[in-house]
C-alpha cells in the first residue's frame, strides 16, 4: 500500500525553525530519508517553496480565480512530503512518528494514496489512466 505523508506547518513553526541551521536540517532529514530508502519504503519525497511565490487557484465562482501568496490568514500550509510503499497504515504511521519533524505547530498528515485497480476496471477513463502509467513507467 501506499500512504503519503503530509508536512504541515504552521506561521509559529516556520518562525521557531528561523534560528535552526540549514545545513544541520538538510542532515538531519537526509538521515530520515537515508533510513527509508535503505528500508524499501520510500518511494519518493519532497520539501516545498514557502507560500510567497505560491497560488491559490480559486474554484467556488463561475470561472476559477487565481490569487497571488501569500494567502493572508492561514492555519496550517503543506510543506512538504514523503511517498511510502508499506504493508499497513501501522507501519506507515510508525514512520512518521519517526520523521525529524519538531516544534510549535508541527503535524504529519498519513493518507492513503488509492490505487487505480481500486477502480471499476471496465471504466474507459482507469483503462486510459493504466496505460499512461505505463507509458510514465509509473505502472
Amino acid at each position: 500500500m501506499k500512504f503519503m505523508l503530509i508536512m504541515r506547518v504552521t506561521d509559529e513553526t516556520l518562525e521557531a525553525s528561523k534560528d535552526l541551521d540549514f545545513n544541520e536540517m538538510i542532515a538531519v532529514m537526509g538521515r530520515f530519508n537515508e533510513e527509508m530508502v535503505n528500508a524499501g519504503v520510500m518511494v519518493g519525497g519532497e520539501g516545498l517553496d514557502p507560500q510567497d511565490p505560491g497560488v491559490v487557484v480559486d474554484y467556488s465562482g463561475e470561472t476559477p480565480v487565481v490569487t497571488d501568496g501569500p494567502y493572508g490568514e492561514t492555519k496550517e500550509l503543506f510543506n512538504g512530503f514523503w511517498m511510502l510503499e508499506v504493508a499497513s497504515k501501522e507501519e506507515a504511521v510508525e514512520w512518521a512518528k519517526r520523521a525529524p519533524l519538531q516544534g510549535p505547530g508541527s503535524k504529519m498528515e498519513v493518507r492513503r494514496v488509492t490505487e487505480v485497480n481500486e477502480f471499476p476496471q471496465d471504466n474507459e477513463w482507469v483503462q486510459k489512466e493504466k496505460g499512461w502509467r505505463e507509458q510514465l513507467g509509473t505502472a
